[in-house]
């Protein structure tokens, strides 16, 4: 199967917007898993400082692992032209 350069540029496009809302997704959990760490709503007794850990670093990946992402993905679409 042969695409053109319009269709293999859209299914690029596609991929990498499936990615980065994964990685928004991936750090909405984390957050939740730490609230619920820290509150002890988890069956399953766990340090508070994981939890703090876990919710810290859910933050950090949904704000900021997005746009790093889309640079690096940039940057390499310039050097490729």
């Amino acid at each position: 199967m042969n695409l053109s350069p319009r269709e293999t540029a859209e299914a690029q496009a596609q991929r990498r917007y499936i990615i980065m809302n994964v990685a928004r997704v991936g750090g909405i959990a984390l957050l939740l898993l730490g609230v619920a760490i820290t509150r002890d709503v988890l069956p399953v007794k766990l340090p508070w400082t994981l939890g703090a850990g876990l919710a810290v670093l859910g933050l950090l990946e949904f704000f900021f692992l997005p746009p790093i992402i889309a640079k690096r993905w940039k940057a390499g679409d310039n050097k490729r032209r």
